[in-house]
């Protein structure tokens, strides 16, 4: 079993002289702790020098693409002839066997037997010291380095990440420059900045110009149309400006140079950004345009990386922010980031800019890998997939429209058939309704609600209020008619006492308690009958229905109150009217409470 081992000085093959130790893979670092146990273990069978650097460096830059190098392949053939080989990358062991037919090994026996012979390397290969592989080593790695970023496929992209991060750079630029240069100017001649809106012109006309005095005399037909060109020169005459010195419109003037100066570098960037776009990724340019195209690859740090994520990705892509701000509170996520920016998304309308932006994601994730991946530098595809874009945005907005018509599918909505119309006139039989402008506020509408109710709570309660004297009146009559007397309901603690009273009399007391009550009767009478006879004959006639409605409406007090404060709360919301009401109804019972003090005995109940 051979082991093939890469060194910065060349290739080194050695023969392993003991295949039972590989099996205890846990022990095999204890056969290299010294030279003598390595030396056991394996022995140098050959060595293959690099005659130089360049040769160092194209099988330094085919060993990390797992491809083997022509002097290693003439190396193995002498060298390797039925015998199985030990190699430290699997791929690189494949590519062997494939183009020498050489059995190889790669396994974990194999790598701990790497590691002990770079341990020892410089003991079991003579003539290679230590001194002499650390700076063959470090000038491998540097010459390495350079090659991989001078020739590499990834990295032909940088060029446009740079451009785009400058020209979003210059843009910040002389936006500023130019602000402070209206602001500047502006304490000069202030209407200007109202008559100018282009920052560009603005600095122009300002270096052309000068003081203001000087717009009359001045040609700005290069710069400004004849209408604004007017406008300004009727300004200058009439502004409000003040003075400056010349030597601060010699600053100014250094100023706008340097705006216009940075907006032609601008220009001449954004035209070299367009041919790089165009020459490294032309379907996405065409899809999204060149300023978004390179900002979709800056974003992702090279045409390769983006051309690895998904159109999902590709979508949200610039907006990582609002996404994770999004799932952290449980809101909606974000339908569009960078891709918002072109030119089919800014089109559409905004409730179908989301399914544009999908759409348009993976149209795109499919266009960057082809211009990554693929052979065709057309832009074929990209203009393809853009066409199909349209036309899907021109039927998203059909289907808007149909909606808004009233069908979904576009057809106009079929209007009902009206009798009252005409069959040719389009007027209505029926006379045109007047708008009634009492109906819009609804204040007197409560109210209305209100006092009816109220006064059907007041109908209900008199309905029952008679109801309860007929019934009363009746079995008053039937009251006066028995010859047994029935007490008045009195409170419990005088029935109490009455009843221990009783109890306690004798016979005797019975009997002198009988002809008091009598005299009691006589003397009432007496009293009763001479303010009979003082009444005039037409009160005499009056007093005797009086007397008996106020004797009902006394016994039915006790009943009426329970009625009363249910239907106060009604009785108070139903307005003025209702209270005036109220307040005679209390009069009067009031009244007929202090009347029925003067009712004859002869119709109160019996004691």
């Amino acid at each position: 079993m051979l082991v093939l081992f890469e060194t910065p000085a060349g290739f080194a093959l050695f023969k392993v002289l003991d295949e039972g130790k590989l099996n205890k893979v846990e022990d095999l670092w204890k056969e290299f702790q010294s030279t003598e146990s390595a030396r056991k273990v394996v022995k140098l069978k050959n060595f293959s020098k690099f005659e130089n650097t360049a040769e160092a460096l194209t099988a330094a830059t085919l060993l990390i693409e797992s491809k083997p190098s022509k002097g290693l392949r003439k190396f193995l053939r002498q060298e390797c002839e039925g015998e199985t080989l030990a190699v430290a990358d699997s791929k690189l062991g494949n590519a062997i066997k494939e183009k020498l037919k050489i059995e190889c090994v790669h396994n974990n026996a194999v790598m701990e037997l790497m590691r002990g012979l770079r341990a020892q390397l410089s003991e079991l290969v003579t003539g290679l010291g230590v001194q002499d592989l650390a700076p063959m080593s470090l000038g491998l790695s540097h010459s390495l380095s350079r090659f991989r970023l001078k020739f590499s496929p990834d990295k032909v992209d940088t060029m446009i990440i740079q451009a785009i991060g400058l020209l979003d750079d210059l843009d910040k630029e002389l936006n500023t420059y130019a602000m402070r240069v209206r602001e500047w100017y502006g304490w000069h001649f202030p209407e200007l900045a109202k008559i100018v809106q282009d920052n560009i012109q603005y600095a122009k006309v300002v270096k052309l110009m000068g003081n203001r005095t000087n717009a009359a005399n001045l040609d700005f037909s290069e710069i400004l149309p004849e209408e604004v060109e007017a406008e300004l020169k009727e300004a200058a005459v009439i502004s409000m400006g003040t003075e400056i010195s010349d030597h601060d419109m010699l600053n100014i003037k250094a100023l706008c140079d340097q705006v216009i100066s940075l907006s032609e570098y601008r220009g001449q960037l954004f035209d070299y950004l367009r041919s790089r776009m165009n020459a490294i990724a032309p379907n996405l340019t065409a899809l999204v345009g060149e300023l978004v195209g390179a900002r979709l690859i800056a974003h992702a740090g090279s045409l390769l990386n983006l051309a690895k994520q998904p159109g999902s990705t590709v979508q949200i892509l610039g907006a990582e922010k609002a996404l994770f701000r999004a799932l952290k509170t449980k809101h909606q996520t974000p339908k569009y980031g960078l891709i918002f920016h072109a030119s089919l998304v800014g089109q559409a309308a905004p409730k179908l800019k989301g399914k544009i932006s999908r759409s348009l994601a993976a149209k795109a994730a499919l266009s960057i890998r082809i211009d990554a991946l693929g052979e065709n530098q057309d832009g074929s595809v990209g203009i393809e997939n853009r066409a199909k874009l349209e036309t899907r945005l021109r039927q998203l907005e059909g289907r808007a429209l149909g909606r808004l018509a009233g069908s979904t599918k576009g057809k106009p909505k079929i209007e009902p058939y009206d009798k009252e119309r005409k069959k040719d006139a389009q007027g209505l039989l029926t006379a045109a309704k007047t708008y009634n402008p009492a109906a819009d506020s609804t204040i007197g509408q409560q109210q209305t609600q209100k006092v009816a109710e109220a006064d059907q709570s007041l109908k209900q309660h008199d309905q029952k209020q008679k109801g309860d004297k007929k019934r009363k009146h009746e079995d008053m009559e039937q009251v006066a008619m028995s010859e047994e007397g029935i007490q008045e309901p009195e409170k419990k603690k005088k029935k109490k006492k009455e009843g221990s009273k009783r109890e306690e009399a004798t016979p005797q007391e019975e009997k002198t308690v009988e002809p008091e009550k009598k005299k009691r009767k006589k003397e009432e009478k007496k009293n009763e009958h001479g303010q009979q006879e003082e009444a005039t004959p037409y009160q005499e006639e009056t007093v005797e229905p009086e007397k008996k409605k106020r004797k009902k409406k006394a016994k039915n007090t006790q009943e009426g109150q329970e009625d009363a404060t249910s239907n106060a709360f009604e009785h108070e919301e139903a307005g003025e009217s209702e209270k005036k009401k109220k307040k005679k109804k209390r009069d009067l019972r009031r009244n007929s409470g202090t009347k029925s003090l003067s009712v004859p005995l002869q119709c109160r109940r019996p004691p």
